[in-house]
């Protein structure tokens, strides 16, 4: 059976992610994904309203042209996880495919909000809900099967597409964790099974690759978080935490240790109260009964009036903006365009690193600066990654034993620390280690 890939998007740079595999006549595709830096240059985008050719130009989303090239049908798109450089392609592009929609139950719900919220398409793919550990027939030869990791979203998988070939598992994205907050630990058992019964190639998340060490645990970011918090049990002024919307395990942790130092935790922000509202919804948190979300302008600003009127040091506002993108709360209370007043003292926990991509950095910079004129106190890096590491890649390729290994998920420098963990390990380039570009397509058996 024939087995080519083709390397859509995501393999130049940490966004817009997408991959399709060939097993003979039969395609699956991995991902759909947004560039968001590519949004972000641009203030007044908004990508819901904007048709994909457009989208595409600006390189916000993949170019799959590429996708005329392979002979068969798409049997299944597949994003692995909710954040939006897998899944913020998804309304611009499923329809084209005449195939299901795949994925864990979270993140199917993130998606149909994806879909329900654009402007141009009108998606009609048939959403499925799959639970790690779940299988899938793909045509009459192939099976497709999510396996569990850990990664900083919740109900996060590898999927792995299992042909007469051998196994094709998608890495993105995950890290090793044992002891998360919130789902299970990663499956490595699965993984080394699948390794015993033979992986034809293996396409990896190389965002870390260049970091010596293992990454921590999200239980590590936790006692980091709980540390810093209840360090400031005393202080009578105003505290704002930010991080990832989208990260449910470290916003159920803001809202428990708020609660400890006697403060009444408020989510503020559009993609806060998407995630977390859908997050609760589904019965996936904890979450107290009268706990606050706001995600419409009128509801935040009114939240904000009454924390001013009762007392900044009764409430813990859980806001968006942690890479200072302009139109996010933290920024906009950093310009003085919100009713919450911050005053010299006031801490700013930042539960979050900055992407290293320059738009963030600059945009980040940027917040933090105007924070501080206002004469607030930063907290920064109270976080841990939800990517691997060197060790964890190695542990990785230990497992699974892949004859053919794809980087994925950075540009060229970024990827240089797993080719040269790679060839360190016997793999050599041209022959089954495959450093690629958008728009590729590799064929790994004829």
């Amino acid at each position: 059976m024939e087995i080519e890939i083709a390397t859509i998007g995501g393999y130049e740079e940490v966004g817009r992610q997408m991959t399709a595999v060939r097993a003979g006549e039969d395609i699956v595709i991995f991902d759909m994904g947004l560039n968001l830096s590519k949004v972000l240059i641009h203030d007044n985008v908004r990508t819901e309203k904007m048709h994909s050719l457009d989208l595409i130009d600006m390189g916000a989303i993949p170019d799959d042209r590429v996708m005329s090239d392979l002979d068969g049908d798409v049997q299944a798109i597949v994003p692995t996880h909710g954040h939006l450089d897998h899944i913020g392609a998804i309304s611009k592009l499923a329809h084209r495919y005449d195939a299901p929609i795949v994925a864990t139950p979270f993140t199917i719900e993130l998606v149909r909000e994806e879909i329900r919220d654009d402007d141009k398409f009108d998606v009609q793919n048939e959403l499925v809900k799959m639970d790690p550990g779940g299988t899938m027939s793909i045509g009459d030869d192939c099976e497709l099967e999510f396996v569990n990791v850990t990664h900083s979203i919740i109900d996060a998988i590898n999927p792995v597409l299992h042909t007469p070939e051998g196994a094709v598992v998608y890495g993105l994205d995950k890290r090793i964790d044992h002891t998360p907050v919130i789902g299970d630990p990663i499956d490595m058992k699965r993984f080394r099974e699948i390794g015993r019964e033979g992986v034809l190639c293996y396409i990896e998340d190389c965002t870390n690759a260049n970091k010596k060490g293992k990454t921590p645990s999200e239980s590590v970011a936790r006692a980091q978080l709980k540390d810093v918090m209840h360090s400031l049990e005393d202080y009578d002024g105003g505290i704002v935490a930010t991080t990832f919307s989208s990260h449910i395990a470290r916003v159920s942790s803001l809202v428990e240790f708020a609660e400890d130092i006697g403060r009444q935790p408020i989510l503020l922000g559009r993609s806060m109260e998407q995630y977390s509202g859908t997050a609760d919804r589904l019965g996936i948190t904890d979450y107290p009964d009268d706990l606050e979300m706001y995600g419409r302008r009128n509801g935040i600003d009114n939240a904000f009036k009454r924390i001013m009127n009762e007392g900044k040091e009764n409430y813990l506002p859980v806001v968006t903006g942690h890479q200072g993108e302009p139109r996010a709360m933290l920024t906009r209370m950093g310009r003085g365009e919100t009713s919450y007043e911050l005053d010299e003292g006031d801490k700013v926990l930042f539960s979050a690193r900055v992407i290293p991509e320059p738009t963030n950095e600059g945009q980040r910079y940027q917040a933090e600066t105007l924070l501080k004129m206002q004469g607030a106190r930063i907290y920064d890096d109270i976080h841990v990654s939800g990517h691997l590491s060197q060790e964890g890649h190695y542990q990785m390729l230990d497992a699974l034993q892949p004859e053919h290994l794809i980087p994925a998920h950075q540009n060229l420098k970024g990827l240089s620390g797993y080719v040269e963990l790679a060839s360190s390990e016997g793999y050599k380039i041209g022959r089954d280690l495959h450093p690629t570009a958008n728009g590729n397509t590799i064929q790994l058996v004829e």
